[in-house]
């Protein structure tokens, strides 16, 4: 890959980058699922099952990189 797509890439992903008040950067899956190519969540929910399972495999704590679901869409904007 041309090192000018790595760097627009790499330019993109970090600015959807939130933080904790400790400063901490975190993303959360709904917010860049589109940048890594995938337009349903059903099919990026399961790239982060198989993370998850990857974390294990390495011995990392899945509860230290991942969390639970907590955003909630506005159901308003289906009715």
């Amino acid at each position: 890959m041309k090192t000018e797509i790595v760097r627009e890439l790499m330019e993109s992903f970090e600015s959807h980058a939130q933080q904790t008040e400790g400063g901490v950067d975190f993303w959360l899956a709904r917010d860049i699922q589109h940048l890594l190519g995938y337009s349903e969540w059903r099919n990026f929910n399961g790239v982060i099952s198989k993370a998850k399972v990857a974390c294990e495999v390495s011995g990392q704590p899945v509860a230290d990189h991942f969390v639970g679901e907590n955003k909630m869409i506005d159901l308003r904007l289906f009715g």
